[in-house]
């Protein structure tokens, strides 16, 4: 059973739910008094944005144009946390005026957005692709999922070793770039942050399968929430030190959230999942707050070590 997260709702809703109207509205309004309504979340538009100019994974797939699974399970939570979904794979709407209309931009991707790529969806332009970090830099949110950090690769073919300032400027901004990933496997994640907003049942970890990224060009400045546990791991992709998983980071005067979550169908249906997600997309509006003060030397201090590999 999926149990929805309690919320307060405002005044309006409550009374078109009661079916109240004229004297037994404005009794039941005045007893409420003016100040309860502001308690319930302000509704804030988010686009969910699924162009996959690489692989695309079939949690965001719309065959025959169908809503994908990741936008079904989206589009019934949000409404709950106070989030308006937009559902999109078309690049060329990246303007300065369409971007002025979300409060963030939430991406499950792959590749250069610029290109057509595998989906054929229309990529963005180059203009297109600076407006939208110059949005999020200017205040707007942003949320990424799982391959939203194996998109706009530094370098082709990945390299293993770090970028520095040869990083994407997309990479920069959401905070560390996908290298490789092993089998899928259950992994531990340990909490660094259980004060964040939907880590508050979290304790001090959990144990969940899925497709792991390892990854690299960690920003310095991340507030890291979920590190990446690697000694129980199997595969050469995670024989390296411990890394973060789920982060959240300042971008400019724009909120940066990311988690590597999310590659399978059962995890998007998981409350554990669900709880951390919008936690994090609650943040990066503007609804919840949280201290994000940079911890990566103090909650993976090995991050910066990759796992053996090619190098350019």
């Amino acid at each position: 059973m999926n149990i929805q997260p309690f919320r307060k709702i405002n005044r309006r809703e409550l009374l078109r739910r009661t079916g109240l109207t004229g004297l037994a509205a404005l009794a039941l309004g005045l007893s409420l008094g003016t100040g309860w309504a502001a308690d319930a979340p302000k509704t804030k538009k988010v686009l969910f944005f699924t162009k996959s100019a690489g692989f695309e994974h079939s949690v965001i797939k719309t065959p025959n144009g169908e809503p994908s699974y990741a936008q079904k399970v989206l589009t019934r939570l949000g409404p709950a946390h106070g989030i308006e979904l937009t559902f999109s794979k078309d690049g060329s709407r990246f303007t300065p005026e369409y971007l002025a209309g979300f409060d963030a931009y939430f991406f499950f991707t792959t590749g250069d957005l610029t290109t057509a790529g595998g989906d054929k969806n229309p990529g963005m332009t180059k203009a297109g692709k600076q407006a939208f970090l110059d949005a999020i830099k200017g205040g707007k949110g942003f949320i990424g999922t799982h391959a939203a950090t194996d998109t706009f690769h530094s370098q082709q073919p990945v390299s293993y070793q770090n970028d520095g300032d040869e990083a994407d400027p997309y990479i920069k901004m959401i905070g560390a770039e996908f290298i490789i990933h092993g089998a899928q496997q259950p992994s531990k994640m340990r909490v660094a942050d259980g004060k964040f907003p939907g880590f508050a049942a979290r304790g001090e970890g959990f144990t969940l399968t899925d497709e792991w990224y390892s990854m690299k060009n960690f920003a310095p400045d991340l507030h890291v929430l979920l590190v990446q546990e690697t000694d129980t791991m199997k595969g050469g992709p995670y024989q390296r030190p411990a890394y973060p998983a789920t982060w959240a980071r300042m971008h400019g005067q724009g909120r940066v959230f990311y988690t590597s979550m999310g590659h399978r169908e059962d995890v998007w249906d998981n409350p554990l999942f669900q709880e951390i997600l919008f936690g994090g997309i609650g943040w990066a509006v503007g609804n919840e707050k949280a201290d994000v003060t940079p911890n990566l030397k103090q909650a993976a201090p090995g991050a910066g070590t990759n796992p053996p590999g090619k190098t350019r």
